[in-house]
This record gives structure tokens, sequence and C-alpha cells, in this order.
């Protein structure tokens, strides 16, 4: 079965610029037929085709945030498949982030008082613009004319960076809805723990990385099963908390904020929405306990 998906897995059509106009393509006719269904001469219309465009968007975001962690975990043809193709997946996203960038400016140009008065938060506005600040150059750099503008390094910090804020903007705005709004939408459950998985494939490749580069530095690893066990009790928390959050996120809210230690944040960035990533550290400690789990053999006594 294996071979026969690296057989399947080969062929042009499912490979590099062909993927890409096909994941493209039914964006782009997905929104088309969105748009013929709509209402586009209501602000609400507008609306719900900018949301139709980030739901298209996003999965091809978390795809590409987690491809090269999820080929670390489970090496397979399959992994090797997404790895390969992990910026055409990108690029796919950004054509799903240009739809939306369009409602935006027919939402601005053309229904200003309902943007004005239903739609506007500086919060919102702030967080989206810094999105499309880090999409653009990565985009750009992802071709031949754009990449060497930048070094190496530059590329790098750019796109690493990038690919962090664009998915931890999207978790978050799924863990707002969840928690802090009546009656989601299910489909919202479906992109807020796709989101979560795809940063829990990232935080245990990490641990996963770690472990190993131990046991080659010390020859011999030995694990402290102590340690080990209280990383899983950790990440357990984390997960829980993940599930949870309508039932902490009021004490979170009142232990974050209006502190000595929050107000200078506070001072530049009118919205410092922390609460979604609270579980995610907790998770993060527990996975560095598991990496600290290996370390050098102790030496035998003679």
């Amino acid at each position: 079965m294996s071979s026969g998906f690296n057989d399947l897995s080969r062929k042009k059509i499912i490979n590099g610029w062909s993927l890409f106009s096909l994941i493209s393509s039914f964006i782009s006719i997905a929104m088309i037929v969105g748009m013929l269904r709509g209402e586009l001469s209501t602000g609400e219309g507008v609306s719900s085709m900018i949301q139709l465009s980030v739901r298209f968007a996003v999965p091809w975001l978390y795809v590409a945030f987690s491809a090269s962690s999820a080929h670390v975990l489970f090496s397979s043809d399959f992994s090797a498949w997404v790895l390969r193709n992990r910026k055409y997946f990108g690029l796919s996203f950004a054509v799903g982030m240009a739809w939306q960038a369009l409602f935006i400016l027919w939402m601005l140009g053309v229904h200003t008082d309902y943007y004005a008065n239903e739609v506007y938060l500086l919060r919102d506005l702030i967080e989206g613009l810094a999105g499309y600040i880090f999409l653009i150059p990565m985009t750009l750099t992802t071709f031949r004319f754009g990449r060497r503008l930048v070094s190496r390094k530059q590329w790098r910090i750019l796109h690493k960076a990038g690919i962090y804020y664009l998915w931890a903007y999207a978790f978050s705005v799924y863990w707002w809805t969840l928690f802090d709004y009546p009656n989601p939408a299910p489909i919202n459950y479906l992109y807020y723990w796709a989101g979560f998985l795809a940063w829990g494939l990232r935080a245990a490749s990490w641990s996963k990385t770690r472990r190993k580069s131990a046991g080659k530095r010390s020859g011999e690893v030995r694990l402290s099963r102590l340690t080990e066990s209280l990383g899983v009790v950790v990440i357990g928390m984390g997960i829980g908390a993940a599930f949870l959050g309508s039932t902490w996120q009021e004490a979170a809210r009142e232990l974050l904020y209006g502190y000595t230690f929050t107000r200078i944040p506070e001072l530049y960035f009118p919205y410092w929405p922390f609460e979604p990533f609270l579980p995610l550290l907790v998770i993060g400690l527990g996975c560095y306990l598991i990496s600290k789990s290996a370390g050098p053999k102790a030496p035998k006594r003679n």
C-alpha cells in the first residue's frame, strides 16, 4: 500500500505547480459560486464571503505549518509528499487570503458604513494588517526573483516568523470564537482543533529532535522516568486546558491584564491576546521536560 501511494505521489498532476493549480482552482471556483449565491449588495453578504475565503485558506496554512514536523514524527511516503509540496500548499493559502483581501476592499469601498458600525475593531485591523505584512513578502520570496533580494538567513527568519504569526492569528481567532462567543458553528471546532494539532506536531517533533540530539552527544541515553512522567502529566494538563477554555479564561484575564508587567505592551498594542496560548505554553513545558529526560548514562562504579 505504501509503495502504491509512493507511485501515485510521483505523478506530476499532484505535485508542484500542477498541485497548486488544482487547489487554487478549487478555492477560486468555490469563491465564485459563493459570490453567485450570496447577497453582495449587503454588508452582511460581503462579510460572509470574507469568512468563507478564510475557511478555504486556513487548512492549507495548517498543512504547510506542520509538514516538516509530521515527517519527523511519522516518516512515510505520504508525509514526504506533503513536505515536498509544502511551498505549494503555502501558496494555496495565499490564494485564499487574496480572495479575502478582495472582499475586505469590497467592504471598505462599497459598504463603508456597515464596516464602520458593525465590523470595525482596531485590534482586528492591526492583527489582520500584520498578517498581510508577513504574507506578501513571504509569497514574493517564494519565487526566485524575490529570494534573490534577501540572504538565506533573512529568508529563514521571515518565513519562520511569518508562518508562526499566521498560524497563531488563525488559531487564536477560532479559540475566541469557541470560548468567548455563544453558539459557535460546529465547523469552528474543527478549525480550532486542526490548528491545535498542527502546533502539537511541531512541539512533539521538537521534543523528539532534542532527545535524539542528547543521545548522540552522550553516546548512551538514560531516561529519567520521573522527568518523563512529569512531562506527560504536564502535557495532559495542557490538553485539558485546551478543552476547557471557557472555565479558566476569566481568571486568566484578571491575572494577565492591568498589572505592571503588562502595562508596557498595552501602551503599544490595544489588544494583548494571550489567553489562547496558555495551554500551549503548558504543553510546551511538558515537551521540554520529556526532551530533558534523555541524558548521558551515569558511569558505572567500580
